[in-house]
């Protein structure tokens, strides 16, 4: 199959995939009504076409803290997605570099922050805030080391959010020989995922945490050991042990009440991600898109805000810039690309959502992407 939209990638990947991957990466937390809201609330909002307005010129770039972006769209952090395909992060970073947009790595990512940086381009880095300091120190050093020009700092993760796909799947639960019986016949019968990822992509640990735990030799290992450290302690007085180390910018990702968007700029932020998590931690909470407006009316002037959750298409980006987000960042979408076909297939699906962004501004009459608002927006 040619892929022409998200949900092609979707399928492809879902082919290619054992299904304790696919699972992991397509689902979300209990019944999944918040990973639908997200979806389905971008679906019912419309934009407002506009006729005969000179289109000739339309530009998609716009600049955020000190980059410049060839166009609104940033690649999400995605745990463990050199799982999908072979050095997945490595893949991933070099195809936004080429498309000229931000790629962030996940802390869990199978690869390091330096083996991504050493691809080219140093990433966004992804943190959690962990019960070890002295780790967590010593990964923002690391990530400073490797040049990466933003901190994206995960506050929606205290404890993991509760995914029965995982278990159905055997992702989490299964252990002992039943689970690496699952894990095996799982891999002999996706060969060519097995080639690539399991015979060619080694060595499969967490490369950001694979110092914690020197003895560890398998993805399960590390893992225990990241959902030993989600601190629940957390507040937000903590970001004062962040600054200590890190002196770039920071954007607090997972943020959905205008209240705590406050509480971000007054932490220092410079810039907050609306997000649920991809609909993965809380359920039946409101969808990033609906509580987008009032966030971006309570900080929009004081710092940064861009938006996940849901985002599916060019035009469901148009449709949160319209509503006041700085730019979107794609998890699942990559996701799905890269597990159906690694860094061409992303950069395709980079290729498609420019166009259909292109194409929305075309008929809406918006020729520059700087200037997208509410008039966008039809009711």
């Amino acid at each position: 199959m040619k892929p022409a939209s998200i949900m092609d990638y979707r399928e492809l990947a879902r082919r290619r995939l054992p299904p304790m991957f696919f699972e992991y990466i397509d689902g979300g937390a209990y019944a999944e009504v918040t990973l639908r809201r997200n979806v389905e609330d971008l679906e019912a909002i419309a934009l407002r076409q506009r006729v005969m307005r000179d289109m000739s010129v339309v530009d998609l770039s716009m600049e955020s803290l000190g980059q410049t972006w060839a166009m609104p769209v940033g690649l999400a952090p995605v745990g463990m997605a050199g799982m999908y395909a072979r050095r997945g992060e490595t893949q991933a970073s070099r195809a936004a570099a080429g498309a000229g947009v931000p790629f962030c790595l996940s802390t869990v990512g199978i690869c390091s922050v330096e083996e991504v940086a050493s691809a080219g381009t140093a990433p966004w880095f992804q943190l959690y805030m962990l019960k070890d300091r002295g780790y967590m120190r010593a990964l923002l050093e690391r990530a400073k080391a490797a040049g990466c020009p933003v901190l994206v700092f995960t506050v929606d993760l205290p404890v993991p959010g509760s995914r029965y796909r995982d278990v159905k799947s055997g992702f989490t639960g299964a252990t002992g020989l039943s689970g690496a019986a699952n894990t095996a016949w799982q891999g002999m019968t996706h060969p060519a995922w097995s080639w690539d990822v399991m015979l060619k992509g080694g060595p499969h640990t967490l490369g950001n945490v694979q110092g914690a735990i020197p003895d560890g030799r398998r993805v399960n290992d590390f893992l225990g050991w990241i959902a030993r450290n989600f601190d629940r302690s957390v507040t937000w007085k903590d970001i004062e042990f962040v600054r200590e180390v890190w002196d770039g910018p920071i954007v607090i990702k997972g943020i959905l009440d205008p209240e705590d968007a406050r509480a971000a700029v007054r932490a220092g932020a410079q810039g907050v991600v609306v997000s649920n998590h991809g609909g993965r931690q809380l359920d039946a909470v409101k969808s990033s898109i609906t509580a987008l407006p009032r966030i971006v009316d309570a900080v929009g002037s004081d710092l940064e805000v861009y938006m996940d959750g849901g985002v599916r298409s060019g035009l469901d980006v148009l449709k949160a810039l319209a509503l006041g987000a700085k730019a979107c960042f794609l998890g699942r979408p990559w996701a799905y690309a890269l597990g159906a076909g690694g860094e061409p297939m992303i950069s395709r699906m980079l290729g498609v959502i420019r166009s259909e962004i292109t194409t929305a501004m075309i008929l809406t009459g918006c020729n520059d992407i700087r200037t997208a608002g509410k008039a966008l927006l039809d009711g």
